[in-house]
């Protein structure tokens, strides 16, 4: 008896959590946002953030883009079944630590269904006297490979008809003037390099769908 109650509770648990996600589910999927039925079903794993805790938090914006918002047609990719034209987005910081050498600067879809995103894009070695970014880098500054293996930014061109991409935009104040990484430089190394140097960041989280 005690055994069959037992069951009964745990089978009483499981469908109030399985209850709870419909709805969550459901609202979201009211609201427009993405539901998550549908992220569940892509294995979606929190992955280290590769910055410090105590890192310094400062003000990122866009003319192009605001942070929660869509990323313009013009700045889609313009491969892989996109016809964007791949324009850059531009940036604007302010209020980074004092004591920064430099910036460097990626742009992640932390949705794409890879198991680790997709970097769209990342430079570094942004002289720290800059304050902004336009469509080309200012002298001294270097861009490495996108995960499509090529160099420099790629616009997003998330998988037609998936769920609402996010897409990271992160400005990183370092502590040196230059993180002596190659043109070649994978995402991944520049982010692990770039890791043990962050002071602080400001960030643009904007969005996209097909």
């Amino acid at each position: 008896m005690r055994k069959s109650v037992r069951n009964l509770a745990v089978l009483g648990a499981a469908a109030t959590v399985v209850a709870g996600v419909t709805a969550v589910a459901t609202a979201d999927t009211g609201s427009g946002r993405t539901s998550t039925t549908q992220r569940d079903t892509f294995g979606h794993t929190k992955v280290r953030s590769g910055i410090p805790a105590g890192a310094t938090r400062f003000t990122v914006t866009s003319p192009d883009v605001r942070d929660g918002g869509a990323i313009p047609a013009t700045s889609f990719a313009n491969t892989f079944g996109c016809t964007g034209e791949n324009q850059q987005l531009r940036l604007q910081w302010s209020g980074a630590p004092k004591n920064t050498r430099s910036f460097a600067v990626s742009m992640q879809d932390v949705d794409a269904p890879t198991g680790s995103g997709f970097w769209h894009w990342t430079t570094w070695d942004i002289p720290a006297g800059e304050k902004s970014l336009g469509r080309t880098l200012p002298a001294g500054a270097v861009t490495g490979t996108n995960d499509s293996g090529a160099s420099g930014y790629m616009g997003p061109c998330p998988p037609a008809g998936d769920i609402t991409h996010r897409y990271k935009i992160t400005v990183y104040a370092l502590d040196t003037p230059s993180l002596g990484l190659p043109t070649t430089s994978t995402p991944a190394v520049a982010a692990f390099t770039r890791s043990s140097h962050i002071l602080g960041y400001g960030r643009i989280t904007a969005t996209a769908r097909r």
